[in-house]
């Protein structure tokens, strides 16, 4: 009895072994899957909300700074509810991994083969977070750019305004293998938030001249002055990526960012925010920083083109607004951006 009782226990343990070895990959698939959802339906969701607000807008329902007020609103609630529910699936896979580090599991599957194996001295559970995803055709990422701004007249650049002009841009995108047998071409599209400041030299500050946007003299010193103005853009790229297949027995496999890229598309998108901020000292020696939240003519859409170029996550980045910034300024001027970007698997 002892010696059967034996061979049971035993071989329920083989079959729950090679249970969790047949059910991994699939849980972990599941999981990435559940994370591009939750990613489309806030967007989804976010277009659906502005189309409503336009409408409102277009039946005089409400103002334009109302309607920029509420689709600021409406993303910055869309970019909370990706962050949290996103990180609750981030959680149950950090879970699974976490269950598998101390051994070693293998899966063949429908023609795919999956090995996990995890070195607390070389490897992080992040790094085999990473595998599970890194031979997949179409990934998602997070994307965060920093850099400069400058006004560009008829190809010169605007010396009214300040090198310290900056911009920041963060947001979500996906990256598509094109060709089934080849790494060289990738489709790069997605949704992000552009943050663009534009600083005035000289003490000056923007004000409003009928329907135009000039710089006037603030009659006093100004510690920090800069019109700030946020797009909520669209965002597509080809993207030539030169990593090298990897193959392993009859198996060829497509890693991306291992090695140089380059990304040449463009934008298109709408002005959600628009607000001056400016920092003086008063004549009781006080700081006041003034925030004004308005119209101040910034055109309600925008579109452009942009280019990267980099190794492995990080690329110098560039980006050229089409749109001039101003929508009834007498100058056409064009904003260019150039900066760092980084692309997070």
């Amino acid at each position: 009895m002892k010696t059967i009782t034996f061979y049971v226990v035993a071989l329920l343990c083989l079959c729950a072994t090679k249970l969790c070895a047949q059910t991994f990959s699939d849980r972990a698939n599941a999981i990435g899957d559940k994370i591009e959802l939750i990613t489309k339906q806030q967007k989804d969701s976010l277009k659906t909300e502005v189309e409503a607000v336009n409408v409102q807008l277009e039946k005089n329902e409400i103002t334009t700074a109302q309607a920029d007020s509420k689709k600021q609103e409406l993303a910055q609630k869309r970019a909370n509810n990706i962050e949290t529910l996103v990180a609750v699936e981030q959680q149950k896979l950090d879970d699974l991994v976490k269950d598998k580090v101390d051994g070693k599991i293998e899966e063949d599957k429908n023609g795919r083969r999956f090995t996990f194996k995890y070195d607390t001295k070389s490897r992080s559970v992040k790094d085999s977070i990473k595998k599970v995803y890194e031979y997949k055709r179409t990934q998602s990422q997070l994307v965060f750019a920093i850099g400069v701004n400058r006004l560009m007249n008829d190809g010169n650049a605007d010396k009214n305004f300040k090198w310290r002009s900056d911009f920041y841009e963060w947001g979500v995108s996906w990256n598509t293998r094109i060709l089934k047998e080849n790494n060289l071409l990738h489709a790069k599209y997605g949704l992000s938030l552009q943050y663009n400041n534009l600083r005035p030299d000289g003490d000056r500050v923007f004000a409003k001249d009928g329907a135009r946007t000039i710089l006037v003299d603030a009659g006093r010193d100004i510690d920090v002055a800069r019109l700030r103005y946020v797009n909520l853009v669209i965002p597509a790229h080809l993207e030539f990526d030169f990593a090298k297949k990897k193959v392993n027995g009859d198996k060829t496999y497509f890693p991306i960012q291992r090695g140089f890229r380059l990304g040449v598309g463009g934008y298109v998108g709408l002005n959600v925010k628009e607000k001056q901020i400016i920092k003086f000292e008063d004549d009781n020696g006080n700081n006041v920083k003034d925030r004004t939240k308005g119209n101040y003519n910034v055109n309600d859409f925008v579109y452009g083109v942009s280019a990267y170029v980099g190794y492995r996550d990080i690329s110098l980045y560039a980006k050229y607004d089409l749109q001039p910034v101003f929508s009834n300024n007498e100058i056409d001027q064009n904003n260019l951006s150039l900066g760092i970007r980084f692309d997070f698997n």
